[in-house]
């Protein structure tokens, strides 16, 4: 995204290209299947230290963008 710092990153060479956050090899789903399972973001830090807690917001913050964008309707 122009204008924005780049959060995720997706290199075939870092686990066939699953998107991990910049700098470390922790995908961006393993955040979502933490909140998912009903984990708090703080447990997912303390688990990844090598995601610092503004990437992980700015994740959450793109993933709603995307699906407010995307949403349809009614």
């Amino acid at each position: 995204m122009p204008g924005k710092p780049s959060i995720i990153h997706s290199n075939p060479d870092i686990f066939g290209g699953t998107p991990v956050f910049v700098g470390t090899r922790v995908p961006v789903k393993t955040l979502l299947d933490y909140l998912e399972a009903g984990e708090a973001l703080d447990v997912f830090l303390g688990h990844f230290p090598s995601v610092s807690r503004a990437q992980a917001v700015a994740a959450l913050e793109l993933a709603k963008e995307m699906l407010v964008a995307h949403a349809s309707t009614a």
